[in-house]
């Protein structure tokens, strides 16, 4: 199902006209988003942890949950059935997660030194990464939202090794959850993670510099390359073993995106802005997800 693109922000000169912007308003970082119920969504300033909400109908998102101090905000996802906002941390090391039915802060987690760059749910939980150690971490989650306990799981093969100083970052999860996926931002790629045994393969894409947050539907991940302003579309095969970038999604409007969430056929990519630390006027950029 398509969605109609909000028109409410123009595009600039030479930009696709279906492009839209939302303002983060106020926000002085960000890095994560969130797609939440309908159109809904949720995004993070970065160094601040704060949560915004907004709706890709608007042309503006306010701020919606105050985190308490020392806090940050990177990869993050929502869970309709119990609505937990799971957070991932940063250079703090921790998970966090939040009730946005009453805008509480309902779990803190200490995973590891490091940082800890994404998140992502199945049916066994919230996984989170770290961008300085080859391993993940499990919250487990019931049914009813109960925050149960903490498992490390250590990567074995490709996706353990860390070259660079970011290494493992986005994460998303296929096959109804029996496979994660993880992006290596020192290695340019993804890789297959078996969630049992902390296995991981190589997924043969050619090279993805600059890979940050990733999501999938179907056999299809998008891979956003923050520097290199764009997003790639990637068509896995059958077993996962390879991909093929079926399409690049750029936008005159990209600058340093990190992460995005999907809505039907449209995709909302946050942009960082890393090449500008004092900018003081962050956005969500919609662009059509072309599946």
């Amino acid at each position: 199902m398509a969605l109609i693109l909000p028109t409410a922000v123009p595009a600039s000169a030479g930009e696709s006209p279906r492009d839209s912007v939302i303002v983060l308003d106020g926000a002085t970082s960000a890095e994560g988003i969130a797609a939440g119920r309908g159109t809904t969504f949720y995004a993070g300033e970065l160094e601040s942890g704060d949560i915004f909400k907004g709706d890709i109908r608007d042309s503006k998102a306010t701020r919606f949950i105050d985190a308490p101090a020392g806090r940050q905000a990177v990869g993050m996802k929502f869970d309709a059935g119990t609505n937990l906002l799971f957070v991932a941390g940063g250079q703090t090391g921790k998970a966090f997660v939040y009730n946005t039915g009453t805008k509480e802060a309902v779990g803190e987690f200490t995973l590891a030194p490091g940082f800890i760059n994404d998140v992502t749910l199945t049916r066994d939980g919230a996984w989170f990464t770290n961008s300085a150690r080859g391993e993940l971490y499990r919250l487990q989650v019931s049914r009813e939202g109960e925050l149960e306990g903490l498992e490390t799981v250590p990567l074995k093969g490709p996706a353990a090794e860390l070259p660079g100083p970011f290494n493992l970052n986005g994460i998303t999860s296929v096959q109804g959850d029996r496979v994660l996926i993880v992006a290596h931002s020192a290695k340019q790629a993804l890789f297959t993670v078996d969630p049992d045994t902390g296995q991981s393969a190589l997924i043969d894409t050619g090279a993805l510099p600059n890979v940050d947050g990733i999501i999938a539907r179907g056999k299809t991940v998008w891979v956003v390359q923050n520097f290199l302003n764009q997003v790639s579309r990637v068509k896995l095969n059958h077993d996962l073993s390879s991909g093929e970038v079926r399409d690049v999604i750029t936008s005159d409007s990209f600058q340093i995106p990190t992460t995005a969430a999907l809505f039907g056929n449209t995709l909302a990519v946050v942009n960082a802005k890393f090449d500008e630390p004092a900018a003081d006027l962050h956005e969500v950029v919609l662009v059509p997800a072309r599946e």
